[in-house]
């Protein structure tokens, strides 16, 4: 009853303001305000105002919503922790199976960067790049690229 009377007011007051605003030759600033001010008697004529103070107001809706947040909570721990893991179900089943195989064959490796693998002779101006290169070839190698 209350929240209906307010929004009644706050519709009125939008239309007073909407005509002052019309008044002084600003009609499309006075005609939005118009529709907003339009919108509390229309969600109280449609029932929304009264859905809603029920819903505030009942014990049993906030433990609904209670119910929901923790529904939301486990939800998201369950995917972060699939993530954590390393994908879904299935695939965990296919690479356990894959494991147990004996037959199964390792994954190629890259070869490794080393000094074999490069020429002996270098120009003095390489081996000034090859100082800039050391730390980056460093952590590839930490890191087995």
């Amino acid at each position: 009853m209350i929240a209906e009377t307010v929004c009644s007011a706050v519709s009125a007051a939008g239309l007073g303001i909407a005509v002052v605003t019309a008044y002084r030759k600003r009609y499309l600033t006075a005609v939005r305000v118009a529709a907003y001010s339009l919108v509390p008697i229309g969600l109280v004529m449609t029932g929304v105002v009264e859905w809603l103070a029920d819903t505030a107001f009942s014990p049993t809706a906030w433990a609904g919503f209670g119910v929901l947040g923790v529904a939301w909570v486990l939800f998201m721990t369950t995917r972060a922790v699939e993530r954590r893991r390393g994908g879904t179900r299935k695939e965990r089943r296919t690479a356990a199976r894959t494991a147990e195989r004996p037959d199964a064959v390792a994954p190629a490796q890259a070869p490794a960067l080393g000094q074999s693998s490069r020429p002996a002779s270098r120009p003095a101006s390489a081996s000034r790049t090859e100082d800039d290169f050391s730390d980056i070839e460093a952590i590839l190698k930490k890191h087995g690229i």
